[in-house]
Order: C-alpha cells, then sequence, then structure tokens
C-alpha cells in the first residue's frame, strides 16, 4: 500500500537557464543546482556540471549512487582502477562505496547531468564551493591560502557528507 499524496510537496520544473539557479565553482568546475535535496525531500539531487577539459575531482567514495548523462564531450571515469571513457549521450552509474574519480578528457569543456541518491551532495557542495553568477562566470581567483581553506573544509565535511577521499 503506498502513502497519500502529501500535498505540502510541490511540483519542481528545473531549466539551467533559470535565474533562480544556485551556480558553484568548485576545483574549476561549474556546478548548477538543478533539483536540489530541500526539494525532493532527502530523495535525490541533480547537479548540471560543467567540467574544463583536464578537469574532475581527486579519488574518492561515497555511500550514496551517482548517476551520470553525458551531454557534451568526453569524460573519463576511473572506476575501482579501471578507466572507462564515456562519450555523449551515454549515462554511467556509480554503485554507492565504489572507489572511483572522473576527468575531462575532451580536449574542450564537457557537460553532464549528475543525480545523487540519496541527496546531500548539492549541500557538500555549496559548503566548500564558491557561489559563482552563472554558468560562463569566471571561478573566482583564490589565493594559496582560500585553496588551502576550500581544501581543509572539504576534508572536515567529508564525513558529514559520508564521503572519504583516497
Amino acid at each position: 500500500m503506498i502513502p497519500d499524496d502529501d500535498p505540502s510537496r510541490s511540483l519542481t520544473v528545473a531549466r539551467a537557464d533559470d535565474p533562480s539557479t544556485t551556480y558553484v565553482s568548485l576545483v574549476g568546475n561549474t556546478y548548477a543546482f538543478l533539483i536540489t535535496g530541500e526539494q525532493t525531500n532527502g530523495q535525490y539531487c541533480l547537479i548540471d556540471m560543467r567540467v574544463p577539459d583536464g578537469g574532475g575531482p581527486p579519488p574518492h567514495r561515497h555511500d550514496f549512487e551517482e548517476l551520470f548523462t553525458i551531454l557534451e564531450g568526453e569524460i573519463e571515469f576511473t572506476f575501482r582502477g579501471e578507466k572507462h571513457v564515456a562519450r555523449a549521450g551515454t549515462s554511467v552509474n556509480i554503485p554507492a562505496n565504489a572507489p572511483h574519480n572522473f576527468r575531462n578528457v575532451s580536449g574542450a569543456p564537457a557537460r553532464m547531468l549528475c543525480m545523487c541518491t540519496p541527496a546531500g551532495q548539492d549541500e557538500y557542495f555549496l559548503k566548500i564551493g564558491d557561489v559563482i553568477a552563472g554558468p560562463d562566470a569566471p571561478a573566482p581567483q583564490l589565493s594559496q591560502d582560500e585553496i588551502m581553506d576550500r581544501r581543509r573544509r572539504a576534508a572536515e565535511l567529508a564525513d558529514t557528507y559520508r564521503s572519504v577521499f583516497l
């Protein structure tokens, strides 16, 4: 038996070009929060990721699922030490707890959607990145001390957001 409808929850319609979209610069990438955990009652979040050539996170793992759909470019995923290249039109699921990372190997900017289930990664990125004006806004020019502060925050909050850097 499924529960009754919850009328306190509303329909969410997301567009990356919506002026109310929040954009975060994180290690050179630009992430747009299309659908947040707050909007889905914590079930999932959907992030539009713009990754410059050569960009991507360090190896890590976390206890939630990630689904990536490549929209533009080529992304090399390293999953449990094995490399896989995904091109535009490809979807890749990373199981919870599996060591992985990704890197843009396009020779040009790449773009992908990332759904995290359950949500939380959206909150983590907001706490460790820098909010910027839009998808084409430049990343802030950070001093070495500011870069170290971002890394320290990421490491300190990793446990809270169920992640481990490898």
